[in-house]
């Protein structure tokens, strides 16, 4: 069955085609200027089951995520700890890349940095300034030119009284992307002159010293390595507009090629008890918050999948608690059936791989949820429902394990959550799961650190194949 998803721009559900033999996938990757919230990870989780059930229909992903480490939040950042920019930005997107492991994120096939694409984004100004779709501010700054593009606006579908300004996004949010002065309030800034704010955050350029607009940089890294046209961008709905808006506008202008991109997948937002994340509020929820409150990064993930992607999701934590016994239920199931099959987990981890083997096996359904439109609750519904029918049959089990791989979920770390005794202190409890997972990160470095401190406070972990056990010295 082939996939589908609602694209925003033709504002109907299609089937993803490829262009050629491999699926070009760019994402918006993070602004690394501190740790990624929950809200973050659910565009970034959705992305990657996205990519999972495409290789699991039979297509190759080349998936391209970037990272964003030069605008007016790290730059703003790192000079106020008095660190380089890219000292700065390298410690949180390594925070990153470890939080992403820790979910059980497949990593992407090309992660191009901005500073590293600097080259690029110049020729592209440099294209839109001769063909007349861009122009050099006095500041050295350069502004595309939107009454230059008939088509703007077509993306997020906006009239002509919203398309007046860049002011506020498409989640109603403000933008401060674009803070300096054009010719009209409309234009966006492709190149940055130099400010003394800036320190030595900037590089050389036709029109003066200066770095480049946000929305220029995922144009020239998307074009870069997926060609002018390529299949799917990526995002959560905040960046309908303006950036991907405004990618559209610079990329189809500079390279005179439409569409930019065939298909649009947007995320919709996530709210935390019902209400909008904040940090006055304190539900601005970082991973590590809540694995500090006894919760595991399966369990994390598996609440941030339990609504509809298109839909709000409302994050909390009693869904975090169904989500706990949820995975403990499907764990204790897939043991079962493991065992009636005379299977080891061994062998059951092998089978955990992006395979098109669902024709005829009682997890069918679920399969043909998630190609119709990634519909993630109405598979695990569809997988809840037919694990009574779970009888051990080798087809069912290998479907089960695609389905696994099809939604990144690792029931391993299920098996293992529940291994300390139940006299171990929570605190323990909590620093031995951030071993493992450190572990699992291949940070052996802060493990053998966390492992020391176990020591110190009384404690051994003996590690096993799928977890670890807890005793006291």
């Amino acid at each position: 069955m082939n996939v589908s998803i609602h694209n925003t721009l033709t504002r109907q559900k299609d089937v993803l085609t490829p262009q050629t033999d491999t699926f070009g996938m760019y994402c918006c990757g993070p602004t690394v200027y501190g740790p990624a919230h929950i809200g973050n990870f659910r565009t970034f989780v959705a992305q990657d089951v996205l990519r999972r059930t495409l290789e699991c229909s039979g297509l190759k992903v080349k998936h391209v995520r970037n990272i964003t480490d030069v605008d007016d939040k790290t730059i703003r950042e790192s000079r106020k700890l008095g660190m380089t920019l890219g000292d700065f930005t390298k410690k949180w997107e390594d925070k990153f890349h470890l939080d992403c492991d820790r979910l059980n994120m497949l990593r992407p096939t090309v992660e191009p940095r901005a500073t590293e694409h600097i080259a690029e984004q110049l020729d592209m100004v440099s294209k839109l300034v001769a063909n007349g779709h861009a122009y050099p501010a006095k500041d050295g700054s350069v502004y595309f030119k939107i009454s230059t593009f008939a088509d703007y606006g077509k993306l997020a579908g906006l009239d002509r009284e919203h398309m007046a300004t860049q002011s506020t996004n498409s989640a109603g949010e403000v933008n401060n992307a674009d803070e300096y002065e054009r010719e009209s309030v409309s234009d966006f800034a492709l190149w940055k002159g130099r400010k003394p704010e800036d320190g030595e955050n900037f590089w050389k350029s036709p029109w003066g010293e200066g770095r480049p607009g946000w929305h220029i940089e995922c144009s020239a890294m998307s074009t870069k390595y997926l060609g002018d046209t390529f299949d799917l961008h990526g995002g959560g709905i905040d960046l309908c507009f303006p950036h991907h808006e405004n990618e559209i506008a610079q990329s189809e202008c500079a390279t005179g090629k439409s569409p930019y991109v065939r298909y649009w997948f947007h995320s919709a937002h996530l709210m935390v008890e019902g209400q909008k994340m904040s940090k006055s509020l304190g539900n601005l929820y970082t991973l590590d918050d809540l694995v500090a409150k006894g919760y595991t990064p399966a369990q994390i993930r598996y609440a941030l999948m339990s609504g509809h992607y298109r839909q709000q999701l409302n994050f909390t934590f009693k869904g975090l608690d169904d989500a706990k016994s949820a995975l403990s239920k499907l764990a204790k199931s897939v043991k079962a059936a493991l065992e009636r099959a005379k299977m080891s987990e061994a062998d059951f981890k092998k089978l955990i791989a992006p395979k098109n083997n669902f024709a005829g096996t009682i997890f069918e359904p679920a399969w043909n949820a998630l190609c119709d439109d990634l519909n993630v609750p109405r598979a695990l519904g569809e997988i809840f429902g037919a694990l009574p029918k779970l009888d051990g049959k080798s087809e069912d089990i290998a479907a089960l394990g695609s389905l696994l791989y099809a939604l990144g979920i690792d029931l391993s770390s299920e098996a293992q959550a529940e291994q300390p005794a139940a006299d171990v202190p929570e605190e323990i409890r909590q620093m031995a799961q951030a071993r493992w997972d450190a572990k699992k990160a291949k940070d052996f470095a802060k493990a053998d650190e966390l492992r020391k401190k176990l020591t110190e406070l009384g404690w051994s972990v003996l590690d096993k194949k799928d977890g670890f056990d807890i005793k006291k010295i």
